[in-house]
């Protein structure tokens, strides 16, 4: 009988999976100008979302792991964005969204790839409940764990990823 962190970790990536796997289609055939597209003056454009759910799924798991983030390897440069080296979107204005300018989807893909690589490495790290339960940030009150943090970036990235799907379906109205 599989342990009950066996059973977490299984289910954790095959969520984290079926991003990485829709991510390239939602981004498949657009030109430069549909990527940055922003359907009204405030909205995120589909580069940004793909950037920011890659950039906090990173981010917030590199932390759990307490590793290195992808970002930190080399893609921070090759994006060559107008933003701290730490930002990953969070709290970002609207003028700050609209400064994202990377319409290589192949660059876009090929983070987000390289941070579920990441996602998978730290994944493997949880073999027991106290390895879920273990505080990874003391900021909060009550402190997060691992659980609760891989739980809250799943719920960020899905909701990011319907988001980019959604734009995309409105570019087919424009």
């Amino acid at each position: 009988m599989a342990e009950t962190a066996d059973v977490a970790t299984e289910i954790l990536t095959d969520a984290f999976t079926r991003v990485r796997d829709g991510l390239p289609a939602q981004l498949d055939g657009l030109t430069a100008e549909q990527i940055l597209w922003r359907p009204a003056p405030d909205a995120n454009s589909i580069g940004w979302l793909a950037w920011h759910l890659a950039r906090v799924q990173d981010d917030h798991l590199a932390g759990v792991g307490d590793i290195e983030q992808a970002w930190m390897s080399g893609w921070s440069k090759r994006f060559g964005l107008p933003y701290d080296e730490r930002a990953f979107g969070y709290g970002q204005s609207s003028e700050e969204v609209g400064a994202f300018s990377v319409t290589d989807v192949a660059l876009l893909t090929g983070y987000h790839a390289d941070v579920h690589e990441l996602t998978l490495k730290v994944l493997q790290t949880l073999k027991t409940h106290a390895d879920y339960e273990r505080i990874v940030d003391e900021r909060w009150d009550p402190p997060v764990t691992a659980a609760v943090r891989i739980t809250s970036v799943l719920g960020d990235i899905t909701q990011h990823f319907g988001q980019l799907a959604y734009v995309r379906g409105l570019l087919g109205q424009r």
